[in-house]
């Protein structure tokens, strides 16, 4: 342990003797997510919280403790300047949990209670989960409906600053406190999104965010009687509003289920495992937690009847599919109940608890004391994700049944076909994530779209449902951007101003290479006719989402685009189209060995 780290490590001790803080645990069990999700449990323990140990070991804590007493008089009696004492205790608090992983934090007041609130319904913010990912402050998903998503916000995307702050060295809650704000103001976000080398910066209103757990459901296809239900949270509202769907859903004529986890980030604990006991037989095992103490396994079971218990069902995934979502589409994979379909999950499965501090009424204490894990055994968590210092990390407690020869781990369903660990749950069947262009990205981070359906609707009235986006509609979005001066850089475009930039102190070189990068900087423009007639088809739907959107909300998002022009949707809808497709999906492995 370096100097820096250890004294961080030695100064928590001075802040737990400096407050009289007591480890005692409260009424709380919180699913990772970093800055909305909270699972209620029973209270534990104080065994709970910290086992028993040897006697060794309760011995250093007490040379430790001790250590920390002395440092703290002698800084109180003997430091230059006068000592703010709540500050070095939270620093020394903060500096030990710097040593566990990302999810361990110090709440205060204002984060416990964002935390409280995103189980019950409104805030006002951009509207979406973020999360640590290799120590930068990573978009988990953007919530739909809200200024995040309609501004073109993305998993994966990296907030590197917030109103020109950096966000280097930044928790979550510090970012979240950032961007939250009165509805109406604005805040600027810097990005740096896999794949591009240039940050794209972002200016976003603030609003009102809905949590609603189900934003949408209908039927994908009448005919062949597909229903389609989009969950993108859970909160405590999601067991009735998933029931009263697939009510609704039935007396659609339903008999076979799209369900949509893409982009849900997670939340309550206990309402993941009603939404798995929605479509699983009572008393299955829907995931179960694994603490460092054997005795501190606990598992959850279905419980109840199944309300869609039968009848083809597949699940859509996608990379920003994490935590509690991921126990759903785990528990369904593992006991064969459905087809996933989609993109490896996220990988968010570390369990945290809420310790409330009777001696402070303005912090709480968020601890990782678990991991997940789905009913074959595969841990959600991806290993790189569990630590603030990978150093720290431990490996999994659980048996591996096997290995692929590419070094996958290899466990097995209910009925025998293989599943893979390593973190997140890997789909069934594939679907290609869509690769976005510039013109695509900077189309959506300067909100074309948006402000074109705003124009549009203006200009021509009410738009029906089933509208046609024509050419003549193009070619007005076209007008539209020259009228807006509508500017990007093609990468060409950025590779040719970073070799003039790379030259502008060589006047040598500068004129070798004048003529040729004047040449391929004349041909930009041609590019970009390219990319905008390569990108077309995707313009087109945008265009359509947009318009509807603004027309029907999001009603018309899903009946107007997601339900017809979907890659995910479509594929869902081919498997169950086809019953033979659909039974070989879910059939046994012949080959599982043991």
């Amino acid at each position: 342990m370096s100097k820096d780290r250890r004294f961080r490590f030695y100064t928590l001790f001075l802040a737990l003797i400096a407050t009289g803080v007591i480890w005692v645990v409260g009424s709380g069990e919180a699913t990772p997510e970093r800055v909305e999700m909270l699972a209620q449990t029973d209270a534990a323990s104080p065994k709970d919280v910290a086992p028993e140990g040897s006697r060794l070991k309760r011995e250093t804590l007490y040379k430790y403790t001790k250590l920390m007493n002395d440092i703290s008089y002698r800084v109180q009696s003997n430091y230059m300047d006068t000592i703010d004492t709540k500050a070095m205790v939270y620093a020394g608090i903060r500096g030990m949990l710097d040593v566990l992983d990302p999810f361990s934090v110090l709440l205060e007041r204002s984060s416990y209670d964002r935390l409280m609130e995103s189980t019950q319904g409104k805030y006002e913010g951009l509207g979406m989960q973020i999360d640590l990912r290799e120590d930068t402050v990573t978009v988990v998903a953007p919530i739909e409906g809200t200024p995040a998503e309609r501004i073109g916000l993305r998993a994966g995307d990296r907030i590197v600053a917030i109103d020109g702050k950096s966000t280097d060295g930044m928790s979550t809650e510090d970012a979240s406190k950032l961007m939250r704000g009165t509805a109406g103001t604005k805040v600027t976000l810097r990005i740096m999104r896999p794949g591009l080398r240039e940050p794209l910066d972002y200016e976003v209103e603030r609003a009102l965010i809905e949590l609603k757990s189900v934003p949408y459901y209908g039927m994908a296809d009448t005919q062949k009687k597909i229903g389609y239900l989009r969950l993108n949270k859970f909160s405590e509202s999601t067991d009735s509003e998933l029931r009263e769907a697939m009510a609704g859903l039935r007396a659609m004529g339903a008999q076979s289920l799209i369900f949509d986890l893409r982009s849900n980030g997670g939340g309550l604990l206990d309402q993941a495992v009603k939404t798995s006991g929605m479509f699983l037989d009572k008393d299955r095992l829907v995931v179960y937690t694994q603490g460092r103490d054997p005795e501190s396994q606990r598992k959850y079971f279905s419980t109840d009847k199944p309300i869609w218990g039968d009848g083809p069902l597949v699940v859509l995934v996608d990379g920003g599919t994490a935590s509690a979502s991921e126990i759903v589409s785990g528990a369904i994979q593992d006991w064969d109940r459905g087809i996933i379909v989609g993109n490896t999950t996220f990988g968010k499965g570390l369990v945290q608890q809420i310790f409330q501090l009777p001696e402070s009424d303005d912090v709480a204490l968020k601890l990782t004391t678990a991991r997940y894990y789905v009913p074959s055994g595969r841990s959600i968590q991806k290993p790189s994700r569990s630590t603030k210092h990978p150093k720290a990390d431990e490996e999994d407690s659980v048996e591996v049944v096997a290995k692929e020869p590419n070094g996958k781990d290899i466990y097995y369903t209910n009925k025998g076909r293989k599943v893979y660990g390593g973190g997140g749950i890997v789909p069934d069947v594939k679907v290609d994530e869509p690769t976005w262009t510039p013109l695509e990205i900077n189309l959506w981070r300067q909100g074309v779209f948006f402000n074109f359906a705003v124009h549009y609707t203006t200009v021509h009235g009410d738009a029906p449902m089933n509208l046609d986006v024509n050419d003549a509609t193009v070619g007005e979005f076209r007008e539209y951007l020259k009228q807006k001066k509508f500017e990007y850089k093609t990468e060409t475009q950025i590779e040719v101003d970073n070799i003039r930039d790379a030259m502008k102190n060589d006047t040598e070189r500068q004129a070798i290479y004048k003529t040729s990068l004047d040449q391929v900087a004349s041909l930009i423009d041609k590019e970009k006719e390219l990319e905008f007639t390569e990108s077309e088809q995707f313009i087109r739907r945008e265009i359509k989402r947009a318009i509807l959107s603004k027309q029907f909300g999001q009603r018309g998002f899903y009946e107007g685009v997601v339900l017809t022009d979907d890659d995910y949707v479509r594929k869902a809808i081919e498997i169950l189209t086809h019953k033979d497709q659909y039974a070989r999906l879910l059939s046994t492995n012949p080959d599982r060995k043991g």
